[in-house]
């Protein structure tokens, strides 16, 4: 990955709402337009995605999505609305910000959550798609949501059982990234505290392949912050327990609209949070995208998956 040039242009959109959203432009000012859309969704966005492209060839642009990260209103206030924050905002956020910045059409890079947004955006405006790098490809259908929360903790019984004690006991059924959606929105502080360290500890088990989650310790640092783990796990919840507020159908539905444009989409063939199928499913509706499953990878990446997206980004500057 190339080092991240430090941003040239940085300020906060508003996108109407009572929305202002973060925003940096890294690398030359002259390069080929693109944007970086981050995971979760509420993970924000940090200088390290701009590595993913040389800056002396890309006009790189740095997004914290609503509610994430420096954009405002925070999610990690309990007082932030988050129905003014679906996937259809979000798309509608990016095409403000390509205006703002006078991009005609950009390359789309993501990961997780990002690469689901990423493919809404661009069956929504494929003409302001020049081409799109994916990692760790989801959809957050209803049935991928399902096997988040639910199926694949038959590979984690023991972090899945804490799961669920997380829980009312009558919530256990059903939808449980709604149920803990609602103990996130409760009005008690320590109910709110505790769900986020039940949802984020879940999160961690089911992401890593190295080690298994050592309870009271925290294998990723950014959720040692509370206010972290609470806007994180209250974004999420909210996105997870609507099915990304889309149907099924959304994205396969309407991937013919991408023919011609050139994409490649990576996936770990050991990621049990997010399946391969799904990447799979992606590819084979796309008339020319590339797939590469890479073995022994999860749903985190790893060197060999950011060389091949790094190499993607260096050949398609020129589109």
């Amino acid at each position: 990955m190339y080092e991240p040039a430090p941003p040239h242009d940085e300020g906060w959109l508003d996108v109407g709402d009572g929305q202002r959203l973060y925003y940096e432009v890294r690398g030359n000012a002259a390069g080929t337009p693109a944007i970086v859309l981050h995971g979760g969704p509420g993970s924000g966005c940090t200088p390290w995605w701009a590595g993913f492209f040389d800056p002396a060839l890309y006009r790189v642009v740095v997004l914290d999505q609503r509610g994430a990260g420096r954009s405002t209103p925070s999610a990690r206030d309990p007082r932030t609305d988050m129905m003014l924050n679906t996937t259809g905002h979000l798309v509608g956020d990016l095409e403000r910000l390509r205006t703002h910045l006078r991009v005609d059409r950009w390359l789309l890079l993501g990961g997780s959550w990002g690469s689901t947004l990423g493919l809404t955006y661009a069956v929504t405006h494929p003409e302001r798609v020049r081409a799109v790098v994916l990692g760790a490809v989801t959809l957050t259908r209803a049935r991928d949501v399902e096997w988040l929360t639910r199926g694949v903790g038959r590979y984690f019984p023991e972090a899945h059982e804490r799961f669920l004690t997380g829980l009312p006991p009558q919530d256990r059924e059903g939808n449980l990234a709604a149920a803990y959606g609602r103990l996130l929105a409760s009005p008690d502080r320590r109910v709110r505290n505790a769900a986020a360290v039940a949802w984020c500890r879940w999160e961690e088990a089911i992401t890593s392949l190295d080690t298994d989650p050592v309870p009271g310790v925290w294998t990723n640092p950014r959720y040692v912050d509370a206010d972290f783990r609470y806007g994180f796990a209250r974004t999420v919840t909210h996105y997870w327990g609507n099915a990304a507020f889309q149907s099924d159908d959304a994205i396969l539905s309407r991937l013919d609209r991408l023919a011609g444009i050139p994409a490649l989409l990576c996936h770990g063939r050991l990621d049990l949070a997010g399946p391969a199928d799904v990447a799979w499913e992606v590819a084979r509706g796309w008339p020319g995208a590339d797939l590469h499953v890479v073995p022994g990878v999860g749903h985190l990446g790893s060197a060999a998956m950011n060389a091949l997206m790094v190499a993607a980004t260096d050949r398609l500057a020129a589109l």
